[in-house]
């Protein structure tokens, strides 16, 4: 049997976390993204690298804003590298009524995506890479690693009921499509509490609101 292919995955975490909300089922956000994107290897042919994970916090919602920091931690656990960006703030004004509001733009996650992926196949980190995006702003980045970097593939993997970017889809091909499912979220959710594997201390603990419907009184840790 030859080597198998080192994968390295990069996954929008806006862009899939907002498919997985329109579920409607609060429980499936707690899921393990390592444990997820395994779900779309071959044991037989690739070796899974380094799951990035792109996002931003929202900190002036603080509900919101503490879930993402008990997830985020999660998912560090368990051999998740987070590369956060940032919202930024933006005057806005109302066509209907002409009442000034702010709104918050999130930064930085297509550019850090585009620049982690092209900078890992410059030092031939990975073989394939696997991007969880429908997002069609990625394109140019993968357009650019297919040329420069024929021996490499890319896997896109699209968030749930999401579909993906005709034109990134294009550049790809078929073969390499793949679409994250309701059942893949439930068969991969994470525990409870999540402990530091090194030291057994419990570093996050999963949200009352994230809690599995039909859950036994006293069991949410």
């Amino acid at each position: 049997m030859g080597q198998r292919k080192r994968v390295d995955c990069f996954v929008d975490g806006f862009n899939l976390y907002h498919a997985v909300a329109n579920l409607g089922i609060a429980h499936l956000k707690w899921f393990d993204l390592r444990k997820l994107v395994s779900v779309f290897l071959d044991p037989a042919e690739h070796e899974l690298g380094t799951v990035f994970y792109f996002s931003a916090y929202a900190t002036w919602l603080p509900g919101p804003h503490a879930r993402h920091q008990q997830y985020v931690e999660a998912i560090k656990a368990n051999g998740v590298r987070p590369v956060m960006g940032h919202f930024k703030a933006k005057d806005r004004v109302c066509r209907k009524c002409g009442t000034s509001y702010v709104a918050h733009e999130e930064k930085e996650t297509d550019v850090n995506i585009a620049l982690a992926l092209i900078n890992g196949a410059y030092k031939d980190e990975f073989d394939e890479a696997f991007i969880v995006s429908r997002d069609s702003d990625l394109t140019p980045a993968v357009k650019m690693l297919l040329t420069e970097f024929p021996k490499k593939s890319i896997k896109m993997i699209s968030p749930p009921n999401a579909g993906h970017s005709k034109e990134i889809a294009a550049l790809v091909g078929k073969k390499k499509l793949a679409s994250i499912k309701k059942i893949h979220l439930e068969r991969n959710l994470l525990p409870a509490t999540v402990t530091d594997p090194d030291t057994g201390i419990v570093i996050a603990r999963r949200p009352k609101s994230y809690d599995p419907p039909n859950i036994e009184v006293g069991s949410h840790g």
